[in-house]
């Protein structure tokens, strides 16, 4: 279980960078890309269904459970729709300095909220990441960032920690593949709906993509799910901050986007704060 967070970790950190190519497409924006991508990770996870047969309780769906499958499925679409968004206008090795940040208040939060999982010891080393990402950030006298990812990293910060003791409480009764073919299921039906004029902008070149990276992210939430309900929320995240990592040098390295040297000693701060948090805990 140890090697899932960072296999998924490799598997998403190629997904994300594959999404960056898709969406640099000709008539492809974050619109074509979810009504698509979604029902293409539905099958794929329909097919782990099928192949590896777990347990699937049907009343899990109504009660408390579905209640927070309400609430965890809402705050995904709306997440999905504002990362894909921002993504779509932003430099990727920008996203995922945001996106790494993301990580510190769900660490705090689970702390805090479970037991399992309160380290005391994480608050430091998470308190030097959160300073380093801001001045990678201060610029000008002001925090610079950009315009189209401001929603997304203001919502990110405050719906994570929640999504994430969600999805710890779901995982106690479900199996990680059957949550994520319910939730997936349902984002589906939604982004169709949303965007279903967009879905024929799609190139057929952009559905062979579409389809490789939907593989890739599929497995690899599958196997973060996982690390979820084996391993713990702040020993997961501390794993699969790998992923951030790997595609920071993709979005320099393959895709030629030009690094700041303030965001890459942040981004180094807080990859060393939290392997220094992992180490104490």
């Amino acid at each position: 279980m140890l090697f899932f967070p960072i296999i998924a970790a490799v598997l998403q950190a190629a997904s994300f960078t594959l999404d960056k190519v898709i969406l640099s497409l000709r008539r492809v924006d974050f619109r074509t890309y979810t009504s698509v991508s979604f029902p293409l990770s539905f099958l794929v996870t329909l097919c782990i269904f099928l192949i590896f047969k777990p347990p699937f309780d049907i009343n899990l769906l109504f009660g408390f459970s579905g209640f927070l499958l309400f609430i965890s499925i809402a705050g995904s679409f709306v997440t999905n729709i504002l990362f894909y968004r921002a993504l779509d206008h932003d430099k990727l090795g920008e996203m995922q300095i945001l996106d790494l940040l993301r990580a510190l208040p769900v660490i705090i939060f689970s702390g805090l909220v479970f037991a399992d999982e309160r380290q005391s010891a994480i608050l430091v080393p998470a308190l030097v990441a959160t300073m380093a990402v801001v001045w990678s950030h201060w610029e000008r006298h002001h925090f610079a960032i950009a315009r189209s990812t401001l929603p997304f990293f203001i919502w990110s910060l405050s719906i994570a920690p929640v999504s994430a003791a969600i999805a710890k409480i779901l995982l106690q009764t479900w199996n990680p593949i059957s949550l994520h073919l319910v939730i997936g299921g349902v984002l589906a039906v939604l982004f169709i709906f949303a965007f279903q004029k967009h879905i024929m902008a799609a190139s057929p070149q952009a559905i062979h993509y579409l389809i490789v990276t939907n593989i890739l992210t599929t497995t690899a939430w599958i196997l973060f799910y996982f690390g979820y309900q084996q391993l713990g929320i702040v020993h997961t995240l501390l794993l699969f901050s790998l992923q951030p990592f790997l595609v920071y040098l993709a979005s320099i390295f393959i895709l030629k986007e030009r690094p700041s040297w303030k965001r890459t000693i942040a981004f180094a701060v807080v990859l060393v704060s939290i392997g220094i948090a992992e180490w104490m805990r």
